[in-house]
Parts: structure tokens; C-alpha cells; sequence
């Protein structure tokens, strides 16, 4: 035969002849531990049966139900740039984590399989959870190392399901705010799924509702900040007016002109108008494409104060690199391409609100919305230096993106509305969990119930006006 890679896998080919031998002794594995030493590269170990003592944390689960892997490293580990400020020494910073990960694998090559060896009948892991010791083959292929264990892993249960946020006895303004994952319903009457954004089928539709229904009414809110929601008016056949019906009694929504959003998706904000009153007129600031969504503003009065807060939900223009050009594109530093874009967003959305007038008995503003941007990064930069508070608890994350965790999600603060601010928190219930469970998953694998109801977890803030 002859030896040639294969996606980077060493492999023999066109074997003529093959003599067995007969059985032997299993080779001892070589104990082996991450990170990789740059002296001492993995690839004496291709193909070899290797122990692993653990423990590692799984990390990335994105593939476990199409080619049965998940992604483990010796700790959990952040997007740089949500600790870090941008620059060139991010990119080393990438480059030490790649050496502190292995994808285990199930060692099989076909797609969206109906069982995954190594998991057993265990249920799937949450991010965050660690393995034991284990023994099995490593190999190398489509760019990375790859663990084969040889029984089923034991998987120590680190990161359990968060229990839904108590809300505090005296708060009375619950504000919950929440990626939709592109919430689009057809035409609204049972077809039309057209769109290459969300449901593909009226059935996916309905379980795509459950869950996020089961999410949004869990945590008991007042009023719903809401991003991707596709942009179809607010006729009774809209998203938007389907998914208050879902919602049921007494949800109801924000109407604004629908002629000046003509983006694919747009923002939305419902309420309880038994507890939630808004006041006077919304608002939208127009931004330009290139920096993101319209965004939406609406005074609410808690129904037993006199007292206001203004609500403004923005989403600004995502990391992908598509049509970017110049100062926009990928500038090597950790933000992605069109930094600049969101940051001048940023600016622009902070002067805008600032400049609002003040109604009566208006205790500020409260940003919350998908801004696309990591803690540390220029946009985040630029509303701090604008005053805006960000409320996330320290080592708070709301995303997960290739193994890497982090805040795009935020609920921010001005210096008035500050101290009138209780509690502000992520609810861990989509970002730790497997793309599989989701309502668009196999259907071996997708479950009901609200987790993976998107791709984003929700921040809820709690405030006494």
C-alpha cells in the first residue's frame, strides 16, 4: 500500500495485500496532558493509544449531533477581547488556547449520527463540564487533533441548568431582553417560509414558539427587549403580533411606522400593560446599514410609581466580514470586521439618547439589545466613556463562538437610572447548551422546553422606580 494525508490524517491506500497476524496484546496508552509543548509536537503520538487523566472541560458542543465531537481544553476559555483590550497580542492569545485543546470525537465518518459512542446513554454535555481519565486513539484531520476514546467518557456534571432568577420582592420593573435567533413566521397564515432566516416549515415554527415562550414567561418580566424579529409589520399575521398571542393575556406590543425599517429583521418591545405603562411616543434612530438596526425607545411607568424609565433596544451590525471594505474590514485585533461602524453606532445611539428630552419624573435610560461587540471592545469603550454603565456581573458571558465565551448581550445604565438598578444577570439557559436541542435540530435530538430557545441567553434587569 501506499501512505498519504488525507485532511491532514495519515493513512495507508491502494493496499494489495494484507497479511493478518492474528490477535495481540493492546498497547499500554502513553499518558499524555494539554497544552501541546511547542517542543514536543503530538505528532509522535498519530494513531497511538494515548490515556488523557483529565480532567478537561468540554468547551464547544456545535457538532456533537452532526459529526458526533465536541470540543474539550483544560479550562473553559474566553473570547480575548472580552478581557483584554484589541490588539495584535490577541492573536497569541488565540494561538495558546488552540495548544490547550482536543475534540473528542466518536471516530465514526458519517453525518448526523443516530448515536454517539462515547456518549452513551448519558445525556449531553453542558459547557463547562469536565471528563474524567480516559483512554482511546489520537489522530489528526481537517485541522485538528482528535481524541477516539474507547469507552464510553464519564462526564462530571460542572455546569448544571441554572435554576429560573428569582425576582426581588421589591422590584417593580422587570426588563428582559433577548437575541430571537431570527424569529420569522412565513406569511403568518401557515406558509410562505421564503426566507433563508429561521423556521423552514410551519411545524418548526411551533416548536421554535414553545420554547421561546417557555423562556420569556419563565423569569415572570414586565417588558420584552427583543432582537432579530423579522421586520412584517404589525398586522395580525406579523411575527411580532404572533408571538404577543403566544405570549397570551395581557401581552401586548410597541407600534412604530412600519414604512421606516426595511431591514430583513428589526427590534421589538412588548409588555404587560397591567404592569407596565408606556408613555408618550417611541422613538426610532435610524442607523445607517452598515451599523446596525433602527433603534427602538419607549418611556414605560411601573404601574404603581409615577416614576419613568426610558428603554431603547439596540442591535448593531454583526462581526461578519461580508461587504466589508477599508478601516472596516478584520484589522487583525480581536473585534472582527465593521468595528468602526459599531463603534460610531455607539456613539451615535449614546448622543441620541442623551439628547432626548426628559419626561416627567423620568428616572433615565436603560440600553439593553445584541450589540455585537465583546466587554472590552471599542464600541463598549465608547458608551462607558458616554456614561452608560455596563451591568453584566463580573465573569457574566450571554454567547458562545467557537469554544470561546463572552457578552455581545448587554443591559446598560446612565448615571441617573443607575440607582434605581437592583440586579442585573444572564440566565445560562442557550449559550452552555448543544445547537442540537434546539427547535430546528434532528429529531432524535431536539427536545422541548426552553433550553436552546436561542443562540443567545437573555439578561433580565430588575429595577425599583
Amino acid at each position: 500500500g501506499y501512505v498519504k494525508e488525507y485532511h491532514g490524517l495519515t493513512e495507508l491506500v491502494r493496499i494489495s495485500e494484507l497479511l493478518s497476524c492474528g490477535r495481540g496484546e493492546k498497547p499500554a496508552p502513553v499518558e499524555v496532558s494539554l497544552p501541546w509543548d511547542d517542543k514536543q509536537p503530538p505528532e509522535a503520538l498519530e494513531n497511538m493509544r494515548i490515556k488523557l487523566a483529565g480532567p478537561l472541560t468540554v468547551i464547544d458542543q456545535y457538532f456533537l449531533y452532526r459529526y458526533g465531537q465536541v470540543t474539550l481544553a483544560t479550562s473553559d476559555q474566553w473570547i480575548p477581547t472580552q478581557q483584554h483590550r484589541p490588539g495584535r497580542e490577541i492573536l497569541q492569545v488565540i494561538a495558546n488556547q488552540q495548544k490547550a485543546r482536543l475534540i473528542l470525537d466518536d471516530g465514526r465518518s458519517h453525518t448526523n449520527p443516530d448515536k454517539i459512542n462515547w456518549l452513551g446513554a448519558n445525556r449531553p454535555p453542558r459547557a463547562g463540564d469536565q471528563t474524567g481519565t480516559m483512554t482511546g486513539i489520537l489522530d489528526y484531520r481537517f485541522n485538528a487533533w482528535r481524541f477516539h476514546p474507547d469507552s464510553p467518557v464519564s462526564l462530571q456534571r460542572r455546569n448544571p441548568r441554572p435554576d429560573v432568577p428569582a425576582r426581588p420582592a421589591d422590584a417593580n420593573l422587570r426588563v428582559m431582553a433577548i437575541n430571537l435567533q431570527n424569529y420569522f413566521n412565513g406569511n403568518g397564515q401557515g406558509g410562505g417560509f421564503e426566507s433563508s432566516r429561521g423556521a423552514r416549515t410551519q411545524a418548526e415554527l411551533g416548536h421554535q414558539t414553545d420554547k421561546l415562550v417557555a423562556a420569556l414567561t419563565a423569569p415572570d418580566p414586565d417588558v420584552i427587549a427583543v432582537m432579530e424579529l423579522e421586520a412584517d409589520g404589525y398586522g395580525e399575521h406579523s411575527s411580532l403580533a404572533q408571538l404577543a398571542d403566544a405570549l397570551g393575556e395581557p401581552w401586548r406590543y410597541i407600534k412604530t411606522d412600519p414604512a421606516r425599517s426595511r431591514r430583513a429583521i428589526r427590534n421589538g418591545l412588548l409588555y404587560r400593560p397591567d404592569r407596565a405603562e408606556p408613555r408618550g411616543t417611541p422613538r426610532l434612530l435610524e442607523l445607517a446599514p452598515q451599523q446596525g438596526r433602527p433603534v427602538l425607545a419607549q418611556t414605560f411607568r411601573p404601574v404603581d410609581s409615577e416614576q419613568q424609565v426610558r428603554i431603547a433596544v439596540a442591535h448593531l451590525k454583526s462581526k461578519s466580514c461580508r461587504n466589508a471594505t477599508g478601516i472596516n474590514r478584520d484589522q487583525g485585533d480581536g473585534q472582527g470586521c465593521w468595528a468602526r461602524a459599531r463603534t460610531r453606532a455607539a456613539e451615535r445611539v449614546a448622543d441620541w439618547l442623551n439628547e432626548l428630552p426628559n419626561p416627567d419624573n423620568g428616572r433615565g435610560n436603560l440600553l439593553v439589545g445584541d450589540l455585537n461587540s465583546y466587554a472590552m471592545e471599542d464600541p463598549l469603550t465608547a458608551l462607558a466613556r458616554a456614561g452608560f454603565r455596563n451591568l453584566a456581573p463580573e465573569n457574566a458571558y450571554s454567547f458562545r463562538y467557537k469554544g470561546r465565551r463572552g457578552t455581545l448581550d448587554y443591559a446598560l445604565a446612565d448615571p441617573t437610572l443607575a440607582p434605581s438598578v437592583l440586579n442585573s444577570l444572564y440566565w445560562a439557559i442557550n449559550s452552555d447548551e448543544a445547537p442540537g436541542l434546539a427547535y430546528d435540530g434532528p429529531d432524535h435530538t431536539r427536545q422541548d422546553g426552553l433550553w436552546r430557545a436561542s443562540d443567545h441567553d437573555p439578561v433580565i434587569t430588575d429595577l425599583r422606580l
